[in-house]
């Protein structure tokens, strides 16, 4: 049809009010009809539709933030020597005494605020552990899945350290180093890493060699791009659930070697010196030792229920339509 007939009978249609001449348009044809989607927005629908996910959040949450505003405004001593000549000193007082929520220890301390200093501080060894384990682990497993030639040699690595107890090294390096916050955190990473490759390795060999990513290596795409766009998104889950296992492992851990006298030291408060702390009064006080080991225990089974239930619902085969 010549431009000069569409205008005529453009012109015939538009003196009807009733009809409106409709153009064509190429582009609409590549319009697909779908709802917009949202991958994150997706992941915390799911996450939030689990009830018991939720609950576990608000407990996780509510002591993280006790752990770490608490200390701030109560001074507690860890290294205080108790005043047995002040008469109006409290010691070894259960619930019952009067502006102590917890009580008090055998230094006249208020258990409230050693529990929460107790808890920053053991936070904040499994937060820093957790963290650099999982970023070398990650960065090296990646390229460890992905290299042929890499995976000969780290495998090897990967059989001498995985055959030396973590908790045995754990012991010798801070007896060496010494019980500060940093020189536990660097013990707890040092072959703990290996395990976290060695499981990123494997979840990498599973798809690295999928259709998409022969496609790109067969186009010149460069390994590092490869691994960051085409493969690591995929391991998103994968990895959610490795943090949501390590923290509570590194809190467990902790607690472990204080308890044992070779965590953190005597001037540092922790969930593992105070266990280790309170243990001789199981009989006569038993509630200086129980309630560290409760809220050792609820802490980290709520952030490792969070872990699990972020990581399903942030796995990526949930999602397909």
């Amino acid at each position: 049809m010549s431009e000069k007939q569409h205008d005529i009978i453009s012109d015939e249609f538009n003196e009807d009010s009733s009809f409106e001449f409709q153009r064509e348009d190429d582009s609409a044809s590549e319009h697909i009809a779908a709802p917009k989607y949202s991958y994150w927005g997706s992941v915390f629908r799911r996450f939030f539709s689990n009830k018991i996910a939720i609950i576990m959040l608000v407990i996780a949450l509510t002591l993280v933030l006790f752990a770490f505003i608490q200390p701030m405004f109560s001074g507690y001593d860890p290294m205080r020597t108790p005043n047995i000549n002040n008469k109006s000193m409290h010691y070894l007082r259960p619930f019952t005494t009067k502006g102590f929520i917890f009580g008090t220890d055998d230094k006249g301390n208020s258990l409230f605020d050693a529990l929460w200093s107790g808890t920053r501080n053991s936070l904040i060894v499994a937060l820093g552990a957790t963290f650099i384990t999982e970023t070398i682990g990650i960065i090296i497993g990646m390229f460890w899945g992905y290299s042929k030639k890499m995976d000969v040699i780290m495998l090897e690595v990967y059989n001498v350290l995985s055959n030396i107890p973590t908790m045995l090294i754990a012991m010798i390096l801070v007896y060496a180093l010494g019980g500060g916050i940093p020189q536990l955190i660097f013990a707890l990473c040092v072959t703990t890493w290996v395990g976290t490759a060695y499981f990123i390795r494997v979840q990498v060999m599973i798809i690295r060699d999928r259709e998409y990513n022969l496609a790109s290596r067969c186009l010149g795409t460069p390994t590092p791009k490869i691994i960051l766009n085409n493969i690591l998104p995929y391991l998103i889950s994968v990895i959610i659930t490795s943090v949501s296992r390590d923290i509570p492992l590194f809190i467990s851990t902790e607690v472990a070697l204080s308890f044992m006298g070779v965590g953190l030291s005597q001037d540092k408060a922790s969930l593992g010196r105070m266990v280790q702390t309170y243990a001789a009064y199981m009989t006569t006080a038993s509630y200086l030792f129980w309630i560290p080991v409760v809220t050792s225990a609820i802490l980290s089974v709520s952030l490792y229920i969070v872990g699990q239930a972020l990581a399903d619902a942030s796995d990526p085969r949930t999602h397909m339509i």
